[in-house]
């Protein structure tokens, strides 16, 4: 299926409905007044604070599946869907847990989050960073999940919650876009989250791999910083605008068959099996 995209009328007013410096006040609280103005101005400009915000506006009546239908449309996606059939009937009465490589680290959720929630009525929930929350239209289908600072001790009970929802859960196990690994584009190792938690409450897991990659410049940016040590994920604010540069190409969605949960048996460790599943994912590519 094509998208096409297409900008809106010079006439209709785009609305600040994402504002980079109030989200900055949010997050870092009084430590905002030791943020230069000049780093708001560039962070406001790699986050592409404009162009974001035409999409919204766009889209700002729409919610859910549809908001996200309305993004992959301004984004020009062109995707092409392998093995569609092996997704299960929507009315089998199972939950299932959907797990995928994440090569782009945002539009590729989009494009998974359409596909899915079309199957399913947008009956699904993502697993997302936090700050993803701000996008409106998007936090009806989404659970922010924040590792790092004090909303750490939440994070076991935020995840327990998506399994125990009645809904089917969508999450990419490697936590963060994949990065250039020995020369390769690949995830880093998945964890083990998906595994353990889908067996607790029985669900099935269905692998999806999906093309594409993001540009030298956040592959080279990412390693630099792994280098030097660098904890904070400075690669993630260059994230929008590596979105903007994946406007309008192809992308190819591969689909496999559900592994029923009973496969996962104490012949492995639960990570042991996440890796297990991480390299069906990558096989899956090749077929």
């Amino acid at each position: 299926m094509l998208y096409a995209h297409g900008k809106m009328s010079s006439e209709k007013k785009i609305e600040k409905l994402i504002d980079i410096e109030a989200i900055l006040r949010q997050k870092l609280d009084r430590k905002m007044r030791f943020v230069p103005r000049f780093v708001v101005s560039w962070l406001k400009h790699i986050a592409h604070e404009d162009l974001v915000n035409e999409c919204l506006t766009e889209h700002k009546d729409k919610h859910g599946v549809e908001w996200i239908d309305g993004c992959v449309d301004f984004l020009g996606m062109q995707l092409t869907v392998k093995g569609r059939e092996n997704l299960p009937a929507k009315d089998d009465g199972k939950l299932y847990t959907f797990v995928s490589n994440h090569p782009l680290g945002g539009i590729d959720g989009l494009a998974l989050g359409s596909i899915i929630g079309h199957q399913y009525d947008g009956q699904f929930r993502y697993l997302v960073n936090d700050l993803l929350l701000f996008l409106p239209g998007f936090a009806d289908l989404s659970v922010g999940i924040n590792k790092n600072g004090a909303q750490s001790r939440d994070f076991p009970k935020r995840v327990e919650a998506v399994f125990e929802n009645p809904t089917h859960v969508l999450m990419f196990p490697a936590g963060l876009c994949s990065r250039r690994i020995n020369g390769r584009i690949h995830d880093i190792p998945w964890k083990k989250t998906f595994v353990s938690k889908s067996v607790q409450h029985q669900r099935d897991i269905v692998p999806i791999h999906f093309s594409g990659q993001n540009s030298n410049f956040f592959y080279r940016l990412a390693n630099v910083c792994k280098a030097l040590h660098i904890k904070f994920n400075i690669a993630m604010l260059f994230l929008v605008d590596e979105m903007y540069k994946n406007m309008n190409k192809p992308f190819t969605i591969t689909i496999g068959k559900p592994i029923p949960w009973q496969t996962f048996d104490r012949s492995k460790s639960p990570a042991e099996w996440a890796v297990w599943v991480e390299d069906r994912v990558y096989d899956m590519a090749n077929t």
